[in-house]
């Protein structure tokens, strides 16, 4: 059976969806229902049932899904390895890492690793979600837990400071807080579904249900305007809100959790030249930014 095929059978199967599938790999619609049309019929069998709001996998299609799954491992495990034997330093490197490290941190490291290493090219995938390392959705990922896979190389750079910031003019309209009892009658930014911050405030004592932030958003760079804006006081990483005149960093009374930071990559990849060069030139530059 053509690789082709399975593939696009388990991106249908994992989306529920022709379009969706479509998307996630670049290809047209009409190919991927061929691609599923051929398949079943070399089967012989049905593999999807159609329906108004997308497909399904019948008996004998959820059958198969762990076969799709092994050929899929399979392939990309044999295309890192040919990848990781690569020596020269040209190429591309493919880097993950959050949202806020991508906006306010990586730019600036980014501009070094070109102006030094002008033969390697660099992607950015912001996001908040983890990125397969196996299936080289990325070569390097900067994540803020340890990873836990055993093909996987990580090391440990330190931890990020985190601070409570307010906008100057937040505070000329409403007064600096002085005591933790103060604080709850100022307007805390507070995330939307993420129940991180509210999780992280009751751990200290405070009590709160979700209703106390009269602002919320999960966005982490329109949060972080939304402070800068003056809409209430907010959280962020200490050395972006200290790096900002406008801003006030204050103390609430309690201490604040560590964001730990990790370089990662596939096992396989590590050593290539590339990305060795773009692992090392990471650390350096985020390095500052650990304690």
């Amino acid at each position: 059976m053509d690789w082709t095929f399975a593939k696009s059978f388990l991106a249908v199967a994992e989306t529920g969806s022709l379009s969706a599938a479509a998307r996630d790999l670049g290809v047209s619609q009409p190919t991927l229902g061929r691609h599923i049309k051929e398949m079943e019929a070399q089967l012989g069998a049905e593999l999807f049932h159609r329906a108004p709001r997308g497909l399904t996998l019948t008996q004998t299609g959820a059958s198969i899904v762990p076969s799709a799954k092994a050929m899929r491992d399979a392939a990309m495990q044999m295309a890192t390895s040919v990848a990781g034997q690569k020596q020269s330093l040209d190429g591309t490197v493919r880097i993950t890492a959050s949202v806020v490290i991508s906006s306010y941190h990586l730019p600036r490291i980014i501009a070094h690793i070109r102006e030094v290493e002008p033969q390697i090219a660099i992607e950015l995938v912001p996001s908040d979600e983890s990125h397969n390392l196996l299936y080289r959705e990325a070569d390097i990922a900067i994540r803020m837990y340890r990873p836990k896979q055993l093909d996987l190389i990580a090391q440990n750079l330190g931890d990020i400071r985190l601070g409570v910031f307010a906008a100057k003019s937040y505070i000329a309209r409403r007064g600096l807080p002085l005591s933790v009892a103060d604080l709850l009658h100022h307007d805390f930014i507070g995330y939307d579904k993420n129940p991180a911050i509210l999780d992280g405030m009751n751990q200290a004592g405070l009590g709160l249900t979700r209703d106390f932030f009269k602002v919320r958003c999960d966005d982490s760079i329109a949060y972080w305007e939304l402070v800068k804006s003056g809409c209430g006081i907010g959280f962020s990483q200490a050395e972006i809100g200290n790096r900002d005149p406008d801003l006030i960093a204050l103390d609430l009374g309690f201490p604040l959790p560590v964001l730990p930071v990790w370089l990662t990559a596939h096992e396989a990849m590590r050593d290539t030249p590339r990305i060795r060069r773009v692992w090392d030139l990471l650390a350096q530059g985020l390095s500052p930014l650990v304690s």
